[in-house]
């Protein structure tokens, strides 16, 4: 039996260059048809960062769906595989120190999920009122706060806090993490870059996406970090699982 595909979710994504840099350098895709959303946030400087984060949303947009969640997943984890060495080979050629992005992939058939990550993006869920974010973020000041040498508070304002340990084209072999989810109906899920969380705490992200439409809520969760100041690119989806 063929599985339904995105039919039962909603979503919605917003995307806006921050008010330090001029150019955007994140990328996502907003694919409920498919089952799959995708946010990756290029580094490297603006013509670096734009190649990598546009080339992760191209490839992934262009996979076919596969009979069922586990074949789609591996398909996916293949391309950002192959993704991965086409940046380090365009690296070389260009003869510049790094070119990179973050990426965090969502894809669901029913009430099964799965979250692919590498780096600092996220992936957050609501769930009863509960806010957790059920990515962990691939960098330095994650690996200090798990070693508890920083706090949450002071991993946010730490000098250091933009240097990740994991992306799309910095190692010669890709680590993703995987989580694999059981969806509820009544869940919200939000993906986005890390403009966001280094903007608004987590309980602002937990009231707003309790609401109930997802366009409002990603322009919503847009707006508060521009009001923050907004140092870097913001970029949200917000999936809903309709109850």
């Amino acid at each position: 039996m063929c599985p339904r595909v995105g039919k039962t979710f909603k979503s919605a994504s917003k995307s806006h260059v921050g008010m330090v840099r001029q150019v955007n350098e994140d990328a996502c895709l907003d694919r409920p048809e498919n089952g799959l959303w995708v946010v990756a946030d290029g580094m490297g400087g603006h013509a670096a960062g734009d190649y990598v984060s546009s080339l992760i949303v191209d490839s992934l947009r262009s996979i076919a769906v596969g009979r069922s969640l586990d074949e789609y997943v591996a398909a996916l984890k293949t391309d950002l595989l192959r993704v991965n060495a086409a940046v380090r080979e365009e690296t070389a050629n260009r003869g510049v120190t790094m070119m990179g992005s973050t990426v965090v992939v969502l894809a669901a058939r029913d009430l099964r999920g799965v979250c692919l990550w590498a780096g600092d993006s996220r992936l957050y869920r609501l769930r009863d009122g509960l806010l957790e974010s059920i990515s962990r973020d691939h960098s330095y000041v994650q690996d200090l706060q798990d070693s508890g040498l920083l706090s949450e508070a002071e991993a946010r304002v730490h000098p250091r806090s933009n240097i990740v340990t994991r992306a799309i084209g910095v190692q010669s072999q890709l680590e993703l993490a995987m989580v694999e989810l059981l969806l509820k109906p009544g869940d919200s899920y939000l993906l986005c870059s890390d403009g966001l969380n280094k903007t608004v705490e987590d309980h602002e992200i937990r009231d707003v996406l309790g609401h109930d439409e997802p366009g409002e809520i990603a322009s919503s969760l847009v707006s508060l970090g521009l009001m923050r100041g907004a140092p870097d690119n913001i970029t949200v989806i917000v999936v809903k699982v309709p109850s």
